[in-house]
């Protein structure tokens, strides 16, 4: 980049739920500027929004519920390092100065993937979320079209308050989760669907938890026994 090159520089303004979505989808507002008086004709925009665990602090209840990402709060300066969550691109339409422009972030809440347990874990507060931002920025030159890279240094954080996520699962998935089951489990947990004459498949675990509370697989009785 010359002296003469526009310097365009990002900010993460707001992070909201996109309401007609088919699937879980958050937008990010997104604030571009550049400093020189050139037109920018257009940015193609790509951005990696990592997860900053150590940014905030955590209750009792969030911290079990974060026990098998980072382990036990003893480990937590050793395992609780940011970590990736999305990548997302977007096509900011021409501007001279500055203007404003909506960042996609398609979510997903399968519990298999890292950042869905962590946030599942957050009962209030605030995520602390970390936009890299890179492209490909497209304007005026002495000869015509001029191509540059968004600089490396492009970054900003934002605190997206717990309340956004859970609005956001709450839309799609009101008062469920996903779980994740091998073939034959799946193949036996309909079984016993059938079998017992039960609506769905939550209705199956509900009742196979139920009967292993009651009459517990492992017992003072049956340890005694074992010896």
């Amino acid at each position: 980049m010359t002296a003469a090159d526009p310097d365009v520089r990002f900010g993460v303004l707001d992070v909201t739920p996109e309401r007609y979505a088919v699937s879980p989808m958050l937008e990010a507002q997104i604030s571009v500027s550049s400093t020189g008086d050139e037109p920018i004709h257009a940015i193609a925009l790509r951005c990696q929004i990592r997860i900053q665990p150590l940014r905030r602090g955590y209750t009792d209840d969030e911290a079990a519920g974060l026990l098998d990402i980072f382990g036990p709060r003893e480990r937590w300066p050793a395992t609780q390092q940011a970590f990736p969550w999305l990548h997302a691109t977007s096509m900011v339409p021409g501007f001279t100065g500055a203007t404003t422009a909506t960042l996609p972030l398609q979510c997903t809440y399968d519990l298999e993937v890292a950042a869905s347990r962590y946030f599942h874990a957050l009962r209030a507060g605030t995520i602390p979320l970390q936009f890299l931002f890179s492209g490909t920025i497209f304007g005026t030159g002495p000869l015509g079209l001029q191509v540059q890279h968004v600089s490396w240094d492009c970054e900003d954080s934002y605190e997206m308050p717990v309340s956004v996520w859970r609005a956001l699962i709450g839309q799609h998935y009101p008062d469920t989760g996903w779980l994740r089951l091998r073939h034959d489990n799946l193949a036996a947990l309909s079984e016993f669907k059938s079998r017992h004459g039960l609506l769905d498949l939550d209705d199956a675990i509900s009742t196979l938890m139920a009967g292993a509370v009651s009459s517990p697989m492992w017992t003072d009785d049956s340890a005694a026994a074992g010896r």
